[in-house]
């Protein structure tokens, strides 16, 4: 494990019309801001035929190769992610997402891109003094959070 300390900064609310995609959108609002880091929660309506990746195809294969599954119908969501740079500086969100209708739910990572459906809100809580950044990892082939500001309990 490692981490970085920072503390918080500015506390954003933002409402999300119909047909707006995240994580673009709070992304975008991100780099306008000029949020480096945070927090983000969402809450609301995501419109049929938005993308999940609902798990790796197989657990142990590298590099991952994703599930995506597509929704049928306007869904309610939970979600909480979190905001750090890419190796560019761009914002780039990291967001899972509890996605329910009828009854039943899906779980999953919505980087793939939803589309809200009629609303949804999203409060993002900068986070400021963090070293962090999202780079490119060969072997999984993820975009992997790494953290350079602190030294984890294995390494004290």
């Amino acid at each position: 494990m490692t981490y970085s300390e920072g503390s918080l900064g500015r506390v954003f609310v933002l409402r999300l019309e119909h047909g707006d995609c995240m994580p673009r959108t709070l992304e975008e609002f991100a780099k306008e801001k000029q949020v480096a880091s945070g927090i983000a929660i969402m809450v609301g309506g995501i419109d049929d035929g938005s993308g999940v990746v609902v798990g790796p195809r197989d657990g142990n294969a590298l590099p991952v190769d994703p599930v995506l599954q597509h929704l049928v119908g306007a869904h309610e969501v939970a979600a909480v992610g979190v905001l750090v740079p890419d190796e560019t500086g761009a914002p780039m969100v990291h967001m899972h997402a509890a996605l329910g209708r009828a009854g039943h739910t899906v779980t999953g990572c919505i980087r793939p891109g939803v589309r809200t459906w009629r609303t949804a809100e999203v409060v993002l809580i900068e986070m400021v003094g963090i070293d962090a950044a999202r780079l490119p990892d060969a072997e999984t082939g993820f975009k992997m959070l790494q953290c350079f500001g602190g030294r984890g309990a294995d390494e004290a």
